[in-house]
C-alpha cells in the first residue's frame, strides 16, 4: 500500500503534483487543495459490483420500466417518469426547494407502493420528520429515513432494505472512509457518486442525488459528477420569490428542452398547470415598455411579459442590464434600433426584465425585446391586447420562428385579440384552427412600431 499526495482543483477536478495559484484548466484562482490518495493493488483490481456479459438479443426491456412520480411537472422534465436504475442529479441554490421536492416526490412514490430509502446527511431524523409534517405527508408505510454520511454504512442499508428508490441528500456531506480526504472534496464527491451509481445500475434502483451549487451556479465538485449520471436537473428561481422552474440540462431518457413550473407555498411545492396566467396576472395596463411574447420551452408554449425601461445616463457611461435575457443579445438589438431605426439610445441606460424569473433563450422573443425598448424610450405603450413574436436580424428584418401554431393558440386561449408574426410564417398557419385572434404579418421592426399607441 502506497500513499500519494496530490493537489486537486475543487472546481473542475484537475490534478497537479504541486500547488498552483491558477488552475490551467478552468482558470480559477486558489482552487487547488492538497489531498492524499492510497494506492493498493487489491482495490484497483477488485470491483464492488460484478455483472456477467450477456447477448444484446437476450436483453428484454419492459414497457413499464418507467413509473410516474405523481407530479406531472416533474414527470415531464424527466421525460415521462422515473426510469428504474436511472441516476438523477438535482442541483440548485440553498433554500430553493431541492429537499422539499425530493421529499414530496418520494412520498408520492411511497403511496404507489414503492419502497423508498431517504438518506438525510444534513438533517437529523427529527428535522426531516418535521418537514414531512409541514408538507402534510401522512402515509409513510414504505418510506425509510436515516441520517447517515458514511458511504459504506449506506451501502449496507441498501443491501438490507432493497429499496426501489434511493435519495442521497446531499452528496457533498457523504464520505468514504477508504479515501483520506475531507467530505465535499473532489475525490470524495467523485468516488461516492460513482459508488452509488454502480449500485443503482446493478440493483435497478432509481437514485436521486442532491448536489450543492457554487456561486457561479454550477454544481459543486468536478464536472465528471454530471457526466456519470443519467439526468441533471437544475432548480432555478429567486430564493425570496414564490415561483420555481425545474430545468433539465442532460437527460439520457428524454428531451432536454422541457421545464417544470412550481410555486412554493406553506405546504410545499405546488405545480403550476398554466404558467401563462401566472406570469401575466399582474401586468400593468397602458404602461410603456410592456410587451407580451409567446415563447416555447420544449413542446410547451407559454406567454411571458417583457419589460423595458430607458432613462438618461447620469454617469457618463451607459448601462445595459438584462434580467432573464442574454446581455449580448440585448446589446445587439439596441445596436439594430440605433442604426436601422435611428432611435437615440447611445446616451441612455437600458434595463430589461422578463417577469416571473423566467430565463428566455427563444429567438422569437427578439421582437418583443426590441419593441419593449422602443416603447420605453418613446414613452408610448404597446397595444395591450396584442402579442408579438419574431426573430430580429441585423437589417431589422423579422425572421420566421418555429412552432408558430402552438404559440398563436396559446395567445388565443388567454383572450388576446391580435398576434403580430413574421410574414414568412403565414404559410405555416394555413392549416391551424384559428377562431378569434387576428393575425398580422410584418417584415421589419419599423412596421411593428406602428402598434405603438399614438
Amino acid at each position: 500500500m502506497k500513499t500519494k499526495t496530490i493537489f486537486v482543483c475543487q472546481e473542475c477536478g484537475s490534478q497537479s503534483p504541486r500547488w498552483v495559484g491558477k488552475c490551467p484548466n478552468c482558470d480559477q484562482w486558489n482552487s487547488y487543495v492538497e489531498e492524499t490518495t492510497v494506492l493498493s493493488k487489491s482495490s484497483q483490481s477488485e470491483s464492488v459490483f460484478k455483472d456477467n456479459p450477456v447477448l444484446l438479443s437476450d436483453v428484454s426491456v419492459e414497457d413499464n420500466s418507467r413509473y410516474l412520480t405523481g407530479m406531472k411537472e416533474l414527470d415531464n422534465v424527466l421525460g415521462g417518469g422515473v426510469v428504474a436504475g436511472s441516476v438523477v442529479l438535482i442541483g440548485g441554490d440553498p433554500g430553493i426547494g431541492k429537499s422539499t421536492l425530493s421529499l414530496q416526490m418520494v412520498c408520492s412514490l411511497n403511496n404507489q407502493g414503492k419502497k423508498v430509502l431517504y438518506i438525510s446527511g444534513e438533517e437529523s431524523i427529527e428535522q426531516t420528520t418535521l418537514r414531512a409534517k409541514r408538507l402534510n405527508i401522512k402515509n409513510t408505510k414504505n418510506l425509510y429515513i436515516v441520517s447517515q454520511v458514511d458511504a459504506n454504512v449506506i451501502l449496507e442499508y441498501v443491501k438490507d432494505l432493497k429499496p426501489d428508490v434511493l435519495v442521497i441528500d446531499s452528496i457533498q456531506v457523504v464520505y468514504s472512509p477508504d479515501i483520506p480526504s475531507s467530505p465535499g472534496s473532489v475525490s470524495q464527491v467523485r468516488e461516492c457518486a460513482s459508488l452509488f451509481t454502480q449500485l443503482a445500475k446493478s440493483q435497478k434502483i432509481a437514485l436521486f442525488i442532491i448536489g450543492h451549487v457554487t456561486k457561479e451556479g454550477m454544481i459543486a465538485g468536478p464536472r465528471v459528477l454530471e457526466h456519470i449520471v443519467d439526468t441533471v436537473l437544475y432548480f432555478e428561481g429567486e430564493r425570496y420569490t414564490t415561483y420555481r422552474i425545474l430545468r433539465t440540462t442532460k437527460n439520457r431518457f428524454g428531451s432536454t428542452n422541457e421545464i417544470g413550473v412550481f410555486e412554493m407555498g406553506a405546504s410545499g411545492l405546488v405545480e403550476v398547470q398554466n404558467p401563462s396566467e401566472i406570469f401575466l396576472s399582474e401586468r400593468p395596463k397602458d404602461t410603456s415598455g410592456s410587451v407580451v411574447v409567446p415563447i416555447m420551452e420544449g413542446t410547451r408554449p407559454f406567454l411571458v411579459e417583457v419589460q423595458g425601461l430607458v432613462s438618461r445616463s447620469s454617469f457618463g457611461m451607459v448601462r445595459q442590464k438584462a434580467q432573464g435575457f442574454d446581455a449580448n443579445r440585448l446589446a445587439l438589438l439596441i445596436a439594430v434600433l440605433e442604426k436601422r431605426l435611428e432611435l437615440n439610445l447611445y446616451d441612455k441606460d437600458v434595463f430589461l426584465n422578463v417577469v416571473g424569473g423566467v430565463k428566455v433563450v427563444d429567438p422569437a422573443a427578439d421582437l418583443a425585446v426590441a419593441l419593449a425598448i422602443a416603447s420605453g424610450l418613446l414613452d408610448k405603450p404597446m397595444d395591450f391586447q396584442t402579442v408579438f413574436l419574431g426573430e430580429v436580424g441585423l437589417s431589422a428584418e423579422i425572421r420566421s420562428v418555429s412552432q408558430i401554431g402552438l404559440r398563436i393558440q396559446e395567445a388565443e386561449k388567454l383572450g388576446f385579440q391580435k398576434c403580430l408574426i413574421p410574414k414568412n410564417n403565414l404559410r405555416a398557419i394555413k392549416d391551424i384552427n384559428i377562431k378569434k385572434i387576428e393575425i398580422v404579418a410584418v417584415e421589419t421592426v419599423r412596421e411593428a412600431l406602428d402598434f405603438l399607441k399614438r
